[in-house]
């Protein structure tokens, strides 16, 4: 288990003008991701250090985004203004986590222009939905190369979180302590005052450490 990616579902002025706002802030390039057809949403990517990366996702106009949890979280966050949607860990079994919830995991993917697709199965967006400390669960499948960190090598590191909640909660959902995942970013956890969730993410950059 290991933490895998934050989520930022992008503001009024859409996924491209949002990206640019963190990506510039980073000193970055983002990169284009594309369209997540059983989802109803889209997204960029910026890679970053330790087989990590950040997304900034939109939800599109699309029948799938209505019956998609994860299409719903997206347009349920952009509608509040945008911001942090949550984050995401990297299992090697999915099996422990669909006997706890009592469902199966469902199956993403996202298709590149030459035809290679990434694919992989996700559990949990309806817990994320209704607290948004939690993380959900991925597992990635076929080529490992095509994981998003890897679209260019990046020095950019995600060093600390700050998140709404509590770290007995978020354990109690992993079944493991939740240092496990988090072992190199570090976690300010406050009690919250209205919704839980992500509060704020710190990067370290070229330029010196930057907080979104």
């Amino acid at each position: 288990m290991r933490m895998d990616h934050v989520s930022y579902a992008c503001e009024h002025d859409g996924l491209a003008a949002t990206t640019e706002r963190i990506a510039s802030a980073l000193g970055v390039e983002a990169v284009k991701g594309g369209v997540h057809p059983r989802f109803g949403t889209r997204n960029m990517i910026i890679p970053l250090a330790g087989h990590k990366y950040l997304e900034v996702v939109e939800v599109l106009n699309h029948p799938a985004s209505d019956k998609a949890p994860f299409g719903q979280a997206v347009r349920a966050r952009s509608e509040a203004g945008g911001g942090w949607m949550g984050w995401c860990v990297e299992v090697d079994d999915l099996v422990p986590f669909e006997e706890r919830l009592g469902r199966a995991a469902v199956n993403g993917n996202r298709k590149f222009p030459d035809g290679r697709e990434l694919v992989w199965k996700q559990i949990g967006i309806l817990g994320l939905i209704a607290d948004p400390q939690v993380p959900y669960m991925l597992k990635w499948e076929g080529d490992p190369e095509l994981h998003p960190s890897n679209a260019y090598a990046s020095d950019v590191k995600m060093s600390a979180l700050t998140i709404a909640g509590s770290a007995a909660r978020v354990t109690e959902w992993l079944g493991e302590p939740v240092e496990k995942p988090l072992e190199d970013v570090a976690v300010n956890w406050i009690a919250p005052h209205g919704t839980p969730g992500i509060l704020s993410v710190t990067f370290e950059t070229a330029s010196g450490a930057v907080t979104i």
